[in-house]
């Protein structure tokens, strides 16, 4: 069970190794519109982050970063009429499609007053969990899905960007009734931009990188937390309940019960209470043994350097289509503090990585050729080139870069040249 659980953060960064440009993936450049805004709330006005931006009746969608920011990109060819934008906790909201446009205010309004009015019964929680995970063939996807991804870390010194890599990726993923062996994943695309400070040079090795997209499915990676076998590891409680998408869904807390070897999780599950499809997760790793949780993330560091994990933590959603679920949107965060024996000060990291799933494919799809795999042994500042050209994306959707993000960009190219 240990090294099952091991995938819980297996992913790869290095600090900071240079690389080459990688060929784009086959594809098709049509003609396509662009739609650039951000999302508040009605009734505050905040800025709503992590909102899910869709074209109904296809896969093609992203999300809006920290600042409510977003862009999406919609080939002509779809004849796209609308948007559909949904948030834990938000009635879905549609937009109209005029053609270009840029700063566009959407506003999104609250379903509290929705959710006064439910009644959930009593249920026992660890029955429902285990019903979930029996509904799991039927709830998603029964065939192979070819997935493109954008994905993103960015690592911060304190409060400074020190590494920021970008790449489009191919998700290739087998039946959710199959294990994620044969789960891979080939970078398309892709670009860095690296502090030249010898000081923000660490070699600290993880474990992940693109590779989030089959470690962290939590539904097909059922070793995490959904393993039947493992489940009495932890103990459930019914939160009180939420819409997403629309849907009324049951909240499961759970939180370790057992001391093991290894660090466990604790966190939320959102079950669609129809269905029983799992819609979200929500997890941290425990810190209450440091040197469990180090084990459980990293994977090589400089002998006389000491590393302490403060904070690990994830989001995984699934996204409805046509009565299947299919993975959409991981985050991770990680902070930890450094420093060397013998000096006073640590310092503070934050490594945040994303992926959103902006299409997908269903039919008559392959297997990504051993050749063009990613290796999780490799960085992504192995796969991918600089970070100079505006037009880098194309017709790629992406996550928007926030204004704090175009700010140390801004700021690392100076320090390049």
């Amino acid at each position: 069970m240990k090294t099952k659980y091991s995938k819980v953060a297996r992913f790869i960064i290095i600090f900071f190794i240079a690389g080459m440009v990688l060929p784009l993936c086959a594809q098709d450049y049509p003609d396509y519109i662009t739609i650039n805004g951000v999302v508040k709330d009605k009734k505050s006005k905040d800025k709503l982050e992590y909102v899910s931006i869709s074209i109904p009746g296809t896969s093609i969608g992203t999300v809006t970063n920290e600042d409510g920011g977003f862009s999406i990109k919609v080939k002509d060819s779809l004849q796209a009429k609308v948007l559909e934008l949904s948030r834990l906790g938000y009635a879905n909201q549609r937009y109209s499609i005029k053609g270009n446009e840029d700063d566009i205010t959407i506003f999104m309004t609250a379903n509290d007053n929705k959710l006064k009015e439910v009644v959930i019964e009593s249920v026992d929680p660890l029955e429902l969990v285990k019903a979930a995970i029996g509904k799991i063939a039927d709830n998603n996807s029964c065939n192979a899905n070819l997935l493109t991804g954008f994905y993103r870390e960015t690592v911060k010194k304190r409060r400074n960007y020190i590494n920021i890599s970008e790449a489009v990726v191919d998700v290739y993923k087998t039946p959710y009734d199959e294990d994620d062996s044969r789960d891979n994943i080939q970078v398309c695309k892709g670009r860095k931009l690296l502090s030249p400070k010898p000081s923000d040079t660490l070699i600290v090795k993880f474990l992940g990188g693109p590779n989030l997209s089959t470690y962290l499915d939590v539904v097909k990676n059922k070793d995490l937390m959904l393993n039947p076998e493992t489940l009495s590891y932890y103990e459930f409680s019914i939160e009180d309940p939420v819409i997403l998408n629309e849907r009324l869904h049951y909240v499961v807390s759970f939180k370790p019960q057992v001391i093991l070897p290894y660090a466990l999780l604790y966190g939320k599950l959102y079950i669609d209470k129809q269905s029983l499809a799992f819609s979200r997760a929500e997890f941290s790793l425990s810190m209450d043994d440091q040197n469990k949780a180090t084990e459980a993330i990293l994977r090589k560091k400089p002998y006389r350097l000491r590393f302490k994990p403060e904070e690990v933590s994830y989001v995984v959603t699934y996204k409805e289509q046509n009565g299947r679920s299919y993975l959409n949107y991981i985050r991770n965060e990680i902070r930890f503090k450094c420093d060397w024996k013998r000096r006073l000060f640590s310092t503070n990291y934050t490594i945040l990585l994303e992926m959103v799933m902006t299409e997908r494919k269903e039919d008559h799809v392959e297997r990504i050729p051993s050749k063009l795999l990613f290796n999780e042994k490799h960085s992504l500042s192995d796969k991918v080139g600089s970070f100079y050209d505006q037009d880098f994306w194309e017709d790629y959707n992406i996550i928007e870069p926030t204004e704090s993000l175009e700010s140390a960009v801004t700021k690392l190219k100076k320090q390049n040249k």
